[in-house]
């Protein structure tokens, strides 16, 4: 709980700062904006290309016809948005599964209520991979025994899925020194030699790609072949109170990521919105999936993961968490 309050804290500087927008909220009866009958909902999220149907959505007009307007604000990874969907500072947010299996051991109110992301399920073609500069001698998750690997943030999926990868090579993951660092600046780290590897996710890896860097692993993939990655989620109190709005939500995300798992051109375009990728890099960038629901078998591995690395005080209860 200590670290969700501290995250609470850096979400609120950075919903400060709000990288990806602002809010203009008028303070509706909903917690949120409201304004000609069209709601307003605040998503915390981070800056990456996993949640580019959203900005797509709202882009072709999927959230207005459900009457509702989108306004993000952006955070280094999902356990900082957690606590900011928790205290009201957002109505929605999106979370890798790890970060809300947390929060949901520790009691801490969420519910998932739409599908966000899946990995494609190929080796060396995801949107993820464990990277490391073109001339490292590491060949191997194995070989990052002693090294130094960047993270976005401790105790979430890049975690659990680096130490899958490392125990999958015949390695010992708790001799592999995990450091915090945003994935926008996981390229240059990497590049002057800062750290050894970086678990990044696109639009970092065509980056690093760019840079004459390497995959060694897709340590998503070593979880489970398809993986949910991520989901969006409200709090349990907000849904009760606003079910109407949250049924709205998933209709337009559902509507968003199927316009989006068939529509990559439209994808990338929209990541140029929100991101500084430059367009060169981003016509590599290799998305991910976007499937309409999330994989339960997936998920249960990947709790028992993260059980197995003592990430949880209780063994996470998913029929309360997922939809």
């Amino acid at each position: 709980m200590r670290r969700l309050l501290v995250g609470l804290t850096a979400v609120s500087v950075l919903a400060a700062a709000t990288a990806c927008g602002s809010s203009d909220d008028s303070g509706g009866p909903d917690g949120s904006g409201s304004s000609g009958g069209i709601t307003e909902v605040e998503v915390g999220l981070i800056p990456i290309v996993d949640v580019a149907p959203l900005f797509l959505g709202q882009k072709k007009g999927f959230f207005e016809k459900q009457g509702l307007k989108l306004s993000f604000s952006s955070a280094q990874g999902g356990a900082a948005i957690v606590p900011g969907v928790v205290s009201g500072q957002f109505q929605f947010g999106f979370s890798n599964m790890t970060s809300l299996m947390i929060a949901q051991s520790n009691n801490v109110p969420v519910k998932a209520v739409a599908n966000g992301i899946a990995s494609t399920g190929e080796v060396g073609k995801d949107f993820e991979a464990l990277t490391v500069k073109g001339d490292s001698p590491i060949k191997s998750p194995k070989e990052l025994e002693g090294k130094k690997v960047a993270i976005n943030t401790l105790k979430n999926i890049n975690e659990t899925a680096v130490r899958a990868s490392v125990r999958k090579a015949g390695g010992d993951p708790d001799e592999v020194e995990l450091v915090e660092l945003a994935f926008d600046q996981m390229p240059a780290a990497l590049d002057a030699g800062r750290i050894d590897a970086a678990m990044v996710v696109e639009p970092a890896l065509a980056t690093i790609k760019s840079q004459g860097g390497r995959e060694i692993a897709s340590p998503m993939i070593d979880v489970a072949p398809k993986l949910t990655v991520a989901m969006y989620f409200t709090s349990t109190e907000y849904a009760q109170e606003h079910p109407e709005v949250v049924e709205r939500f998933q209709a337009a995300t559902a509507e968003s990521l199927a316009y989006a798992d068939t529509h990559p051109d439209e994808v990338r375009e929209v990541v140029t919105t929100y991101t500084k990728i430059p367009a060169d890099v981003l016509a590599k960038v290799t998305l991910p999936k976007w499937p309409a629901e999330p994989d339960r078998a997936a998920i249960e591995e990947l709790a028992k993961l993260g059980e197995a690395d003592g990430l949880f005080k209780r063994t996470p209860d998913l029929d309360k968490l997922l939809p």
